[in-house]
């Protein structure tokens, strides 16, 4: 059974393509055939464009930058975390032995 390869679309396409519906008047169908794009495709581009037009498609594998900072931070976290734990592990021996 052969898979169907899904279309990837730069941001340049997705941002005109949801220019046609926003600011040239076709509906998203219109948009949608002329395109060649299926129609919820089109409509999810247009809710995720309405939602944050400054940061909608962000590129495969990118996050927008309020989610980037958040995956550095929890990312530092955890370093900082097991540090911690390090060094609790470490104080504890050493009081062990100082006895």
């Amino acid at each position: 059974m052969e898979r169907k390869r899904r279309k990837s679309y730069s941001r340049e396409f997705k941002l005109e393509a949801v220019r046609l519906i926003t600011h040239k008047g076709y509906s998203i169908a219109e948009a949608s055939r002329s395109l060649g794009v299926d129609y919820s495709v089109l409509r999810n581009w247009k809710i995720q464009f309405e939602q944050d037009p400054q940061h909608a498609f962000p590129g495969k594998g990118q996050l927008k930058p309020p989610d980037e900072e958040i995956r550095r931070l929890k990312k530092r976290l955890e370093r900082v975390t097991e540090e911690r734990d390090i060094l609790k592990k470490a104080l504890a021996y050493f009081a062990e032995h100082q006895k």
